[in-house]
Formats: structure tokens, sequence, C-alpha cells
């Protein structure tokens, strides 16, 4: 893992000035050019819905009483003739939902991530100072969410993975019951988004559920904070890194961010401790019941209320949470989330990892052995993507090729068995 770190941090500060040169230029040719060419493809497929041509004709009406013109409309959905299908299946598998919390954490806090930040935290650091000052936000917090929210904006340069905003809205809307409001209210958002010029149809491209730019955020929540940090005259958080930082620290800040608090803290948790969870104490009352830091290091403000946390259930380690952890959540309500955020944004700022072990499966693999399990992939030429620790499509994919190569079942499961059987692997 020394090695794979000394690798990592070598070349993250070529690979991340390298893309910074050409992301507007990327985002310029890729982008400028992915509205025609997605609605030309549509249109010349014989393949049609018309219950979904129906729905948007039907919605038409609804959305000329906010304000958008016929004219705007029928140039979002210029030759869209059916929803986007990879919307509603993204839409059935939510990672912070669905993923155990060790594998969550592994992808958003690892070398590459904290080694990345760093160079990221030099390269902005004008910006970034300017923009804590100004919202009360560290700057190390705005640099994890950029990071797990794009990648500190390398989910842009991959546009094959971005979806069309209008389309994929209305696709919820059309195809999603239980999103259909959300779909309608935030597609009519991201019309008037066009409409009132920050951004054109050629750079509206997010997830699946309409998050945009380099912070992700949906268009309601851009209309609620966005920022013109750069004063421009847009708020432009698609390609102006200080629009997109300041925009995530303002809705911080309009939500009650504490300037200088600490957003918890990892406990060892007591025996018979773990059936507080959920419960509400001060720092100094949980103390008193035997929760101690893993350091023994004394809770700075005794007095400050809290909330047990275990994210990974009775056996595994316990998180006080204060104000600021709920103020994240604000950005995406999840507890992985949040927790991913913070202990991200410690190790930005030089603090400690986690002390405590999770609770794997005797089969699973530490975070370190992500790293080597895609080394050995690449150098037998079973994967070509990135040394990065996130085990995702294309490592599952090399997975099975060189399990069925050596004669084992080709589940793609990244496993210690898979692991093993890579290093006593000669030369394939």
């Amino acid at each position: 893992m020394k090695q794979v770190t000394k690798q990592v941090t070598k070349q993250v500060a070529m690979q991340s000035r390298n893309r910074y040169l050409s992301v507007f230029a990327v985002l310029f040719l890729c982008l400028s050019g992915m509205v025609n060419s997605v609605h030309a493809e549509a249109a010349e497929s014989a393949e049609i819905n018309p219950a979904f041509q129906a729905w948007l004709k039907a919605f038409a009406p609804r959305a000329a009483k906010q304000g958008i013109s016929r004219d705007l409309y029928q140039q979002a959905f210029a030759g869209i003739t059916v929803p986007d299908d990879e919307v509603l299946r993204k839409a059935a598998f939510q990672p912070e939902f669905t993923t155990e919390i060790w594998d969550y954490l592994d992808t958003a806090v690892n070398a590459v991530t904290v080694a990345e930040g760093r160079v990221m935290a030099k390269k902005h650091r004008a910006w970034l100072d300017r923009i804590s000052a100004r919202f009360g936000v560290e700057a190390t917090v705005l640099l994890a969410i950029w990071s797990i929210e794009s990648r500190y904006g390398a989910v842009l340069e991959r546009p094959g993975r971005l979806h069309y905003v209008p389309q994929a809205l209305a696709t919820l809307a059309y195809g999603d019951k239980n999103r259909r409001q959300f779909g309608e209210q935030q597609l009519i958002a991201a019309l008037q988004i066009v409409r009132d010029g920050d951004v054109g149809f050629a750079q509206l491209y997010g997830s699946w559920a309409g998050a945009m730019g380099h912070t992700q955020f949906i268009p309601t929540s851009y209309q609620a904070y966005g920022v013109d940090m750069d004063k421009d005259g847009r708020r432009d958080i698609w390609t102006s890194v200080p629009d997109a930082l300041a925009t995530a620290a303002n809705l911080l800040h309009k939500n009650g961010w504490r300037t200088g608090k600490s957003w918890g803290y990892e406990v060892r948790v007591p025996k018979g401790g773990a059936r507080y969870q959920g419960k509400t104490k001060t720092l100094a009352q949980w103390r008193d019941l035997g929760f101690i830091r893993p350091d023994r290091k004394s809770f700075p403000e005794p007095n400050t209320r809290a909330e047990l946390k275990m994210p990974a259930g009775d056996r595994g380690p316990g998180f006080l949470v204060q104000r600021n952890f709920f103020i994240i959540k604000r950005y995406n309500n999840s507890d992985f989330y949040a927790l991913a955020v913070s202990l991200l944004s410690d190790r930005l700022a030089g603090k400690q990892g986690m002390k405590q072990l999770w609770p794997r499966p005797a089969d699973a693999l530490f975070p370190e052995e992500k790293f080597q399990l895609q080394e050995l992939l690449h150098a037998k030429g079973f994967y070509e993507g990135a040394i990065d620790g996130d085990l995702g499509a294309g490592t599952r994919k090399g997975i099975r090729a060189f399990q069925g190569r050596v004669g084992m079942s080709p589940d793609g499961k990244p496993t210690r068995t898979v692991l093993e059987a890579l290093r006593k692997a000669g030369g394939l």
C-alpha cells in the first residue's frame, strides 16, 4: 500500500494539473455538441414512445404558467422521443442506501481523494480563503463536498456518464411515481435556469436526478443558493470552480453552519452502549456513560449536545455527531454522505483518520487491498481503468474475466479470495 500511496501522491498533482488545463476545452467541445448529437440520434431513431410524447405535450401548458415560453420548451425537447431508461435504473440504486458503510467510505475517503484534495487546496487557495471568509465555511469541508460530488470535477470530463437534464427530469416525472412531483418541480426550475441566462441547453447535463456542475446542485437548490463568486455575470457551477464552491458554502451557511465547530467525534462504545443509538445528550453526559474517543482525548466544549450514530450497527464504532453534521445532511440527507464529508474534511485538515475497524465480513477487502486488486488486474491485462480503490463496473468486469481465465466462478465479487488468486497467478 505504501508504494501505491506514493505513486498516487506523485501522479495526482500532474493528473490534476493536466485535467484543469483541458477541462474547459473538453467541456466546450463535448457539451456544445452534445445536445445536437443526442437530439439528432433521437430524431434518427425509429424508436418513439407515444406515451412519453403525450406526457411532454401535456406538461407544456404547466411549464408556460411558470414562465417557460413555447419556443424554449420546444428547444429543450427537440428530437427527444423516448425517456432515459438509464435514469430509472439508477434511481433504483443509490449507494448511500444500498452499500455497506465501509465500502462507501473506502471509495470516498482514500489515498486518492486526500492527495488530490491537497493539490486542489493549493491550486484554489486564494478563492477558498475568500469563500471561507465570506460564508464562514471551512475550506476543507468545501473540498470534501467537491470530491464526493464530482471527484474534483473529474465527472464533468466524462460526458458519456452524464444525462441531459430536461430529459432525465421528464423521465422521473413520467416514469417514477415516487419521484413524479420532484421531477416536475425540478424540470420547471431547470428550464427557468436556461431562460434566465446562466447556462444554455448545451451545458445542461448532470446526474440521473438532475444534479449539475462541480458541486452537483439540483435545479431548485441552484436557484436558492447559486452565487456568482467570480463576478462574471453568471452563476456558473458548471465551469467556474469559485462559483461552484461558493454555492456549496452558501447552502451550508444559510442552513446554519457553525463556523469553527466540529461535526462530531468517533467514539468507543462501552458494553451495552448501543442501546443509546439515536439518543442526544451533552458530551459530558456521554463521557460519564463511558463513551470515550479512541485516542482518549477529552471532548472540547463538553456541554455541547450530540447524537449517537452507529452506522454499522451494534458491532461497529460509534460517532457523537453535532449540529454541523446535520447541516451537511441538508446537502444530501444521508448519514453515510455526511460522515464521508466529515471524515474526508478531517483528513484534508491534517487530522488522523478513523482509529477503529469496521465489522467487515471475513472475505471483505480493506482499503489498501482494493488498490492492490486493481493494480494486479491492470498488470495482468484484465483492467484498464484508474487505480483509485473504487471497485465499480470496470473493476468487476475485470474480476469476472480473471475468474473465468483461472476456473473460478465468475461472480465479479471483489473478495480476498480473488486477491489471493491474483497474487499467486503468474503471467496470463
